[in-house]
């Protein structure tokens, strides 16, 4: 179990780092091509949203990596999914892809269960 949980961690922080990265480093205008949702939100709110993807995606793996403070796994988890849960009506709303939200939203809640387990079970 404890493989397939890092590998659902690696995948799914490798993927909110990259669009959280994303959302941070380029300007709105160019994101809107891309993701049409930005066009009508303000650039600090973008850079929020990309600042908490790339917060997640370090909690997602570096609490459980390091063995310090490995209960942040699970929250980080959690509040990926909630981002998750925000993005899949939003991406509906305008007629764009919403699965890979909801993959990565299940998956968030996945590794958010393995990691509680994990914890009780002391390791």
């Amino acid at each position: 179990m404890n493989t397939a949980l890092w590998v659902a961690q690696g995948f799914v922080a490798l993927v909110v780092a990259l669009t959280g990265s994303t959302k941070l480093l380029l300007p709105r205008e160019q994101l809107a091509h891309k993701m049409h949702w930005a066009a009508t939100w303000p650039r600090w709110r973008i850079k929020l949203l990309g600042f908490s993807e790339v917060a997640g995606a370090v909690g997602l793996v570096l609490p459980t990596a390091t063995g310090i403070a490995p209960v942040l796994t699970p929250i980080a988890a959690l509040c990926l999914a909630a981002l998750m849960a925000g993005a899949i009506p939003t991406h509906r709303r305008l007629g764009e892809g919403f699965l890979p939200a909801l993959l990565v939203g299940v998956l968030c809640l996945g590794v958010a269960a393995g990691r509680v387990v994990s914890l009780h079970a002391g390791g």
